[in-house]
């Protein structure tokens, strides 16, 4: 929590931001008087507080990670693909609720054996996924609307025919939320501006903080009508990799903390809580590139 304090020099007032973890505290000056837009550099100051504390891990992350692949053999950079595409997949589509376990969807995956007593779109969308995944790894045109669309379209394109790769133009309210999803009329501008900040920030962004604001906000607009938590860790992914940052699997087991974030950060109008623990599940999960 960003605090305000006040200190009395004379006669004279003098206002400060401070914000303090159980390592530092960090103080900015405000000014003579409290500004109008109090709200926004109380949020400014708290992402430079914690990307003070993330940025050299996240930095040592990309740096090793590139260093360590390029003395890879090609076999060995396409067996650990092979092996993260599956166990992205069974996570991913777990999160949406499918009904396959880990072994059955390795079995499907590497083998093509097909699980007995699963649901067959279960199968068909891992299938999907997985393909789906592996295009984007080979996709080399900037990310646009034709791509997320392209992607939607591929992954249900033979169980929810009549989303597959549609914008909705109607409202959205997903069980178990607290989220308010923008109303249909707005989303299709909403996704033309995601692009155009996406361009605007990808210069000068952090590729790894990039990768996880670009879902963040991907998943406040709900573009489609199912499958946008699938195609939003698509988007998050395809930057990472895009980049050369290793890629995140986000767990099944992290779903509640992953949902909490995403809500905190809806509900608190910043993307700071998202970001926090997107930065943090990253940092673990790669910790031995830091």
């Amino acid at each position: 929590m960003v605090s305000i304090i006040k200190q009395k020099i004379g006669k004279q007032t003098y206002y400060y931001l401070t914000h303090h973890n159980s390592h530092r505290t960090k103080r900015e000056y405000l000014g003579k008087t409290i500004p109008h837009d109090v709200e926004e550099r109380k949020s400014a100051f708290l992402l430079k507080f914690y990307r003070e504390d993330w940025m050299p891990y996240l930095e040592a992350i990309q740096k090793n990670y590139q260093k360590n692949r390029k003395k890879m053999p090609k076999s060995a950079v396409a067996e650990e693909l092979a092996d993260f595409v599956i166990w992205f997949t069974h996570h991913t589509q777990k999160i949406e609720g499918s009904r396959l376990t880990r072994l059955d969807t390795e079995r499907l995956l590497r083998y093509g054996t097909t699980p007995a007593n699963k649901p067959k779109s279960d199968m068909i969308e891992a299938e999907l996924a997985r393909d789906v995944f592996m295009e984007m790894l080979r996709h080399e045109k900037a990310l646009s609307l034709n791509t997320i669309r392209y992607w939607h379209t591929r992954m249900f394109n033979r169980t929810k025919i009549d989303i597959a790769g549609e914008i909705r133009d109607y409202d959205l309210y997903v069980r178990g939320s607290k989220t308010k999803f923008p109303s249909g009329e707005t989303v299709y501008d909403l996704l033309q501006e995601f692009f155009r900040w996406y361009n605007r920030a990808k210069p000068s962004t952090n590729p790894i903080e990039l990768a996880g604001l670009a879902h963040f906000r991907f998943e406040s607009i709900h573009p489609f009508g199912d499958g946008n938590g699938r195609i939003g860790r698509l988007l998050m992914n395809s930057i990472l990799h895009e980049n050369g940052c290793p890629m995140l699997n986000i767990l099944y087991a992290q779903r509640t903390q992953y949902y909490n974030a995403l809500e905190r950060s809806n509900s608190e109008n910043t993307e700071i809580p998202f970001l926090r623990w997107f930065v943090g599940t990253y940092v673990d999960s790669h910790r031995q590139w830091a």
